[in-house]
């Protein structure tokens, strides 16, 4: 083993295949169930508000299974260097749901999410769309797919399809602060 390997040997590398991915445009589609709640729920949106926060609690519901302590300073140095994101769904100042992930070009990968209320883990990925759509992202990865993530027009791709994609995601840059910050999800 050489030294790039044995540095990497405590993190555990994992490809899915199929690879999920959301689109980001025309095939997202927000269930009509999910949108008449979203209208009535009042969620306050952020980004990067409560970064911490929302690791921790990702963390919490993850049981201790694949987000560990260290994995957890990774994804902060990441934040700390502009790479790594939340997006939060607050109601009456109270983080209720969110998610969190890494920006890379024009790839946004959501890492984890949860929820305290009802609808805020719907509320905080509605956002999250409209946030990457606003800024130019190209690619939204989720890893893997779910019952839950399928409703809202996940595709899935072999792991050469989502090379191709990654690469072109890649070569452009985006920047993925701004206007989703204090919006409001009705």
């Amino acid at each position: 083993m050489d030294a790039p390997e044995r540095a990497l040997a405590p993190i555990e590398y994992f490809v899915a295949t199929p690879r999920a991915v959301l689109p980001i445009g025309e095939g997202f589609h927000v269930p009509r169930t999910v949108r008449r709640r979203l209208r009535s729920a009042g969620f306050d949106i952020h980004i990067d508000r409560a970064f911490d926060a929302v690791l921790e609690a990702c963390a919490e519901r993850e049981e201790g299974t694949w987000l560990s302590p260290r994995l957890a300073r990774a994804y902060r140095t990441l934040h700390g260097r502009g790479l790594a994101h939340s997006v939060e769904a607050w109601r009456d100042g109270t983080l209720a749901g969110g998610l969190f992930g890494v920006a890379l070009g024009g790839l946004f990968t959501s890492e984890s999410m949860f929820h305290r209320v009802s609808d805020a883990g719907n509320a905080a990925l509605v956002a999250t769309h409209a946030h990457l759509l606003e800024r130019g992202y190209t690619l939204w990865d989720i890893q893997t797919a779910t019952d839950h993530t399928r409703r809202f027009g996940l595709l899935e791709m072999s792991h050469q399809e989502y090379l191709a994609v990654l690469r072109t995601a890649l070569e452009h840059p985006r920047d993925f602060g701004g206007s989703a910050d204090a919006s409001r999800v009705r």
